[in-house]
């Protein structure tokens, strides 16, 4: 009887929880599909607040009654602009000014020298947001197709975002939906159960809901600031590493229910065998990506918080939600491989990986060696990794009407007409800076803002518009805005208007943001990866009680990390043709994929330390690989799936994230885990666990080749 009761306890339990998580799930679901309606994509928002750029929008502010983001509507005819064009070029440019959101009144249409192409320069209002879409669409629309030759395409800054905006709109619909038909399709196959891939889905998906609900209410009261890119990240991680979780809990409770009859004592064995894992694992995602509050950009500021909330839903989600659902299911969720309580040794589920743990025992300084061999040689492939900021035309990975125009503007203008750099100068000195910049390479022309605003038609001989004792110049390049030889452009030209004396000279503008965005990439670079070592250092020495494990365990990230770095260098140069990588794409691809990678190193070791314990260090190695091994590929074939579905968003930096992270974890854990620590730990013995007790045992199993057979 007390038996019975206990069991209806339990399942009343159970039953309550699962319950209760149904009615959170019921509030937070709608808000996974409303991230998009506090997103914002402003580069310009993302800088910190002492870059040189900043101060010039500041300064900006003050010459403008509105602040402004031009589009730039772009006519070209091979055969050159006919009369009939410019009549449809004017009417155009009277209807562009109607839009509402557009900031008029427009200055006249600029022809090009080979009288070949036309532009208008559409300013609109900054304050728009992320409506400048809809304007960039409207503008589209009264353009109109192309007609009889004569080609039209809207470019410019807001072109550009317009088009950025369009491809981070997916995130609520088709990443959702890629991301969970790649899980769903990977854990049919990892359980070959119609039953059981339900249960860490479903999880998945609560815990996607309570991120989503979290980061809406932070980001909608501006306490984050939430960007297509942390959105698209945050979709990917909570399921990939949800699962990972999940995963790990369901193979650990398939072992205890040999061990117990009942699925509630099964489930508790289960939980306190791994929640521990499971924690830290979270834990160190968390604190390594809480590291990138240390960045002075704000766009990585809200990367970390976002996907840390993600992490923190997933662990409470699986650590409750999910064991509930399994003690449910009881055995019936495994339908048809239902465990049996036999007391069976886990190992004996896990053939192909007791073989593999007999080979790393019969080879384990041969296998470590050649492994970091092998991993070193891919590493030199980092030399290959060229570090630049894209471009406009390199930034999509399809052909968009703003990389079309910005081409047509390269053919027959100054590639930086409409959207110039500007130069804030004190008015005694503005003669001598606007000569000073006139000189410099890669500058096509300097003009002063006229009294009547940077949108009036020109006049001849106008006095400058004077603010506060300063003047601006607007200097337009002769490369395209967002290319390198622009950034050098404006290295230049800051270092030669800054030598003017008394001018106090402020350089700022599209291509500066860019300029400052990348500065504040290497320095965030050279700061954040030291300290999220030294953080994942202290969290596994506290978990294993050692120095010598975590030494090891760091040292075989990076070299996994540098080894991915090599190998993608290679693959975006010889087999996508990307034609760069992007400033921050060597921190985010280090966070990512050290915070994860270390993952599958606290899921093993973990486990090697309990069963060290009992069985001698490397007897306990063997175990360790042997019952942990199956469940990690899994979780980092699961991972790899989920971040290869950034792929479906048409940008080239979401895309290399995700295949460099992809690569990463499918390394880290066919090779790196199953072979080098695995041979790393058993060919050093017990004093892995240096200094603690345990490095001190000399039990049978911590004799070389001990346990080789029965692994």
């Amino acid at each position: 009887m007390a038996a019975g009761r206990s069991r209806w306890t339990a399942t009343l339990v159970a039953v309550a929880v699962v319950l209760g998580w149904l009615v959170v799930g019921g509030i937070a679901g709608p808000y996974s599909g409303k991230l998009g309606e506090v997103a914002t994509n402003d580069n310009a928002s993302f800088l910190p607040a002492d870059a040189e750029a900043t101060r010039a929008q500041d300064l900006a502010a003050g010459f403008v009654d509105r602040e402004s983001t031009p589009a730039l509507v772009v006519y070209e005819r091979t055969g050159g602009i006919t009369p009939a064009d410019q009549q449809r070029i004017q009417a155009d440019a009277a209807r562009f000014a109607q839009v509402p959101g557009v900031i008029g009144p427009l200055p006249p249409p600029i022809v090009s020298q080979d009288k070949q192409a036309a532009q208008v320069i559409v300013p609109i209002d900054s304050a728009e947001g992320e409506q400048i879409r809809t304007v960039v669409d409207e503008l589209r629309n009264i353009a109109g197709p192309d007609r009889d030759g004569l080609t039209v395409d809207v470019a410019g800054p807001a072109g550009l975002l317009g088009d950025l905006i369009e491809v981070f709109s997916a995130i609520d619909g088709p990443l959702l939906l890629v991301t969970l038909v790649v899980v769903l399709i990977i854990l049919l196959i990892v359980y070959r159960s119609p039953v059981l891939w339900i249960f860490p889905l479903l999880a998945a998906g609560m815990s996607y809901s309570l991120a989503a609900v979290v980061v809406y209410v932070l980001a909608d009261n501006d306490v984050v600031k939430l960007n297509g890119q942390a959105q698209g990240i945050l979709t990917v991680l909570v399921f990939g590493a949800g699962t990972d979780y999940a995963l790990l809990l369901i193979a650990r409770y398939r072992e205890e229910l040999h061990r117990h009859e009942r699925p509630w004592d099964a489930m508790k064995a289960a939980w306190k065998g791994a929640a521990p894992a499971i924690i830290a694992s979270g834990a160190t995602v968390i604190v390594s990506l809480l590291c990138l509050l240390l960045s002075s950009l704000n766009s990585n500021r809200a990367l970390g918080p976002v996907s840390a909330v993600g992490i923190a839903a997933t662990l409470l989600v699986m650590l409750t939600f999910l064991p509930a659902l399994l003690v449910l299911g009881g055995r019936w969720a495994f339908w048809p491989r239902r465990p049996r309580h036999d007391d069976a040794d886990p190992r004996t589920e896990h053939g192909i990986w007791g073989r593999i743990a007999g080979f790393v025992a019969r080879r384990a300084r041969t296998v470590w060696v050649v492994t970091a061999v092998v991993l070193a040689a891919l590493a030199i492939g980092v030399t290959q990794l060229g570090a630049t900021t894209l471009g406009q035309s390199q930034l999509f990975t399809q052909r968009t009407d703003s990389v079309a125009g910005q081409e047509v503007i390269d053919r027959h203008f100054p590639a930086g007409t409409g959207s110039p750099a500007t130069v804030f100068t004190a008015q005694a000195a503005a003669q001598r800076v606007a000569q000073v910049a006139q000189g410099v390479r890669g500058v096509a022309s300097v003009a002063p803002l006229g009294q009547r605003g940077e949108n009036a038609p020109p006049e001849e001989n106008a006095p400058p518009k004077v603010v506060d004792g300063r003047v601006q110049l607007n200097v337009t390049l002769a490369d395209p805005p967002d290319s390198n030889g622009a950034e050098q452009t404006i290295r230049d030209l800051r270092e030669a208007v800054h030598a003017v004396p008394g001018a106090d000279a402020v350089v700022g503008g599209f291509t500066a943001i860019n300029v400052d965005t990348a500065d504040a990439s290497v320095r965030d670079r050279n700061v954040i990866i030291p300290v999220v070592l030294l953080v994942i250092a202290v969290i596994l020495a506290l978990l294993l009680r050692a120095l010598v494990a975590p030494v090891l365990l760091i040292a075989t990230v990076v070299l996994s990390f540098l080894a991915t770095l090599g190998l993608c260098a290679l693959l975006f140069r010889y087999v996508f043709d990307f034609p760069g990588v992007d400033q921050s794409f060597p921190l985010f691809a280090f966070v990512f994929l050290v915070a994860l990678g270390i993952d599958y190193n606290i899921f093993l070791m973990s486990r090697v330390r309990e069963e060290s314990v009992r069985r001698g260090t490397r007897a306990g190695v063997l175990a360790g690989l042997a019952v942990t091994g199956g469940v990690i590929t899994s979780a980092g074939i699961v991972l790899a799936a989920t971040f290869s579905a950034l792929a479906v968003l048409p940008l080239v930096v979401l895309v290399e994230l995700g295949v460099a992270v992809a690569v990463g974890v499918l390394l880290d854990t066919i090779v790196v885990r199953s072979l080098l620590v695995p041979a790393l730990a058993y060919d050093i013995g017990p004093k892995v666990w240096w200094p603690s007790r345990l490095s001190r045992s000399h039990r049978e199993g911590d004799r070389a080749g001990a346990g080789v057979d029965r692994a």
